[in-house]
């Protein structure tokens, strides 16, 4: 396995190599902004789908709705910049609550932001796909065999390193940017000079499915909002990967937050203006598409307008719809660095299994790397890669984050309101009221998205994020009692009168001499060699054998009228143990080392069931004397390189 580990993963990094992996601002914006920035791929299609749902009535009320958006997503921007300059050692939800708001608000701001990485990887590839069907329909039976392709490569890829994957999701990255900031300039040129681009859908229309009057239309709108507010995922993924920028890492940070929050806002922006001048029309479902031809497959919003803008099949067409498709893909890699970053420190923190706070063979948190991996295959797979479906999940962990992060943010400021000197209590107040806007917004957009979305399918998040809050409290209490009982105590360390060694014996060959030997270098105040009757002829041959060689300790025979070998071994282990509490007794097994996992099912059956039930003895301890076969051998030292060695040897 070492060899294709090598060749997927790379070579191991010492851990001296930590500062030559981390990112300059033009790395760490694809790395870390890729979510927020693919998002204007789908969220103002999501505007539109919410607000066709009343027909054509309601599409004027779209700039209103994006308005509201960009106004949340620039105050939010503002308020993780608070945060960057805070915790430069990793801002995220989990950190900021666990210090200002305590360990429950903690656990429920890391639950939300678990939850909401699988999502991201599960929406950003099967939205990704998406795209790639709309310009190519042939692929459209295969998106999840696709997708759960996509999100196995994107996870090989973060294995290799944060540095080497970030500088390869450069390309796709800026490459989006350039490709849809030249379509607006060039759509909105086309506008200006009065050739107005129009979509290949603006002569349709759109079947009303809700009413247009009174609370329906409030409900459509706030529906429209809650779904256009997939344009803010990712936002935290900077201020959780301060560690990972060049020094100064806070100002770098908050930079590239700023520069991130310019783009989206930029492009989400101008996509909204050109698919309402191109009258791009969605609903969902196509056969709410009155005057649509029989067979017509609906495109994305951003294929539409780009097909308006270039033309439909034009190489450029082709190059927004590939880079587009790309960052989607690789907006995953937003959640591929928060989610096992976050992992790593609820590992440290007791919270999580501690396997994941280690580093692996390229300095990256492999575990949860794959775990998340799993997880957002397994969604995939159930939900079809639907990305109307997967989105309707989407939103409400993002929000409760975010509203617990600018929250613990408000008290941050408020405490340290009591130690500044009076120079800095100006900027301490500006910081507090934004953060406190950003609280109360994000609080706000909480409570409409769960109102808007929880029929849709978001109570499964909402049942998903206390089930895991939970279990996370369930590990810690594991690992608090633990800890407790691992103190050290005089009984502990105290030592036993006397040992006791059992050397078990099926019958004498090489690797029970060897075990004889080990046990009686040991020293133990007594030494025996135990087998157990199954079979009378084998049983005389071995006490024939053993009188032969002359093996210097006793041999016991355990009668066993059943054939079984685990009971009378404990039976025997036990009496030994209760004449005397205070003694221990050490069963030494000689046990096969084999080369391949075949003959693993063939040799040490019976040494695994005693072993297995030897350990739960007290005061009883196991030792396993392993005896290498030839296979063995063989994995240690290859052939190949045995003999090129030997060649060498003889030439010099």
């Amino acid at each position: 396995m070492s060899l294709p580990k090598r060749f997927l993963v790379g070579r191991p990094l010492r851990s001296a190599q930590m500062g030559e992996t981390l990112l300059p601002k033009k790395i760490a914006l694809p790395v870390f902004c890729s979510d927020p920035l693919s998002s204007n791929a789908y969220a103002t299609e999501e505007i539109l789908l919410a607000l066709s749902l009343g027909g054509l009535t309601l599409i004027h009320l779209t700039p209103w709705v994006a308005a509201a958006v960009i106004t949340l997503l620039a105050v939010v921007v503002l308020s993780y910049r608070q945060t960057c300059h805070a915790y430069p050692n990793g801002g995220g939800a989990y950190v900021v609550s666990r210090e200002n708001l305590g360990v429950n608000a903690s656990l429920a701001a890391a639950s939300a932001l678990l939850v909401d990485y699988v999502l991201t990887v599960a929406v950003s590839v099967a939205a990704g796909v998406a795209n790639i069907a709309s310009a190519l329909p042939a692929l459209a039976p295969h998106t999840v065999g696709l997708s759960a392709g996509l999100i196995a490569l994107l996870a090989v890829m973060n294995l290799r390193g944060v540095r080497e994957s970030g500088t390869i999701f450069a390309i796709p990255t800026y490459g989006f940017i350039t490709a849809v900031m030249v379509m607006l300039v060039w759509g909105a040129g086309r506008t200006l000079f009065g050739e107005t681009p129009q979509a290949e859908s603006a002569h349709f229309g759109i079947q009303a499915t809700h009413g247009t009057t009174g609370w329906l239309v409030v409900a459509l709108v706030l529906r429209a909002f809650s779904q256009g507010c997939t344009a803010l995922t990712g936002v935290e993924a900077v201020s959780n990967g301060v560690p990972s920028f060049k020094v100064p890492k806070s100002r770098n940070a908050a930079a590239t937050l700023a520069i991130m929050g310019g783009i989206t806002i930029a492009i989400f922006a101008g996509i909204t203006a050109l698919a309402l001048v191109s009258d791009v029309r969605v609903a969902g479902s196509t056969r709410l598409l009155t005057g649509a031809p029989p067979g017509y497959q609906q495109k994305t919003v951003i294929t539409q307008v780009a097909a308006a803008v270039f033309g439909d099949g034009s190489f450029p067409f082709y190059l927004v719809a590939g880079f587009t498709a790309a960052i989607l893909v690789l907006a995953a890699n937003t959640a591929f660095n928060g989610f096992p970053t976050l992992a790593s420190i609820l590992g440290q923190d007791g919270f999580l299994p501690k396997q994941f706070s280690r580093r692996g063979d390229r300095l990256v948190f492999s575990n949860g790397i794959v775990i998340l991996a799993v997880l957002a295959g397994g969604l995939i797979w159930a939900f079809h890669a639907s990305t109307t479906r997967l989105i309707q999940l989407y939103i409400i962990g993002v929000f409760v984050s975010f509203t617990l992060s600018q929250t613990g943010m408000v008290r941050h400021w408020t405490a340290l309101l009591g130690q500044a000197a009076a120079p800095r209590r100006a900027g301490i107040h500006r910081a507090r009221a934004i953060n406190a806007a950003g609280a109360a917004l994000t609080a706000v957009v909480l409570v409409v998205v769960l109102i808007t979305k929880f029929t849709h399918g978001a109570w499964i998040v909402v049942i998903a994020m206390p089930v895991l809050f939970m279990m996370m409290r369930s590990i810690h209490g594991h690992y608090t009692r633990v800890a407790a009982e691992l103190e050290p105590s005089d009984e502990a360390v105290s030592l036993p009168s006397r040992v006791h060694a059992v050397v078990l014996v099926s019958k004498l060959h090489t690797p029970t001499l060897r075990a004889i030997a080990f046990a009686r270098a040991t020293r133990p105040s007594t030494l025996v060699a135990v087998t157990v009757r199954t079979s009378g002829s084998d049983t005389e041959e071995l006490e024939a054998e053993w009188a032969r060689h002359g093996i210097p300790i006793p041999l016991t025979v355990l009668d066993s009228p059943y054939r079984d070998i685990t009971g009378p071994v404990l039976d025997y282990v036990g009496r030994v143990h209760r004449r005397s509490p205070r003694d221990v007794v050490c069963v030494f097994i000689p046990e096969y080392v084999v080369g391949h996992w075949w003959e693993q099912l063939l040799h040490n059956q019976s040494a695994l069931r005693l072993t297995a039930r030897l350990l739960f003895r007290p005061g009883v301890m196991v030792t396993s004397v392993p005896w290498r076969l030839g296979s063995a051998e063989t994995v240690v030292h290859p052939p190949e390189r045995t003999a090129m060695t030997t060649r060498r040897g003889h030439r010099s």
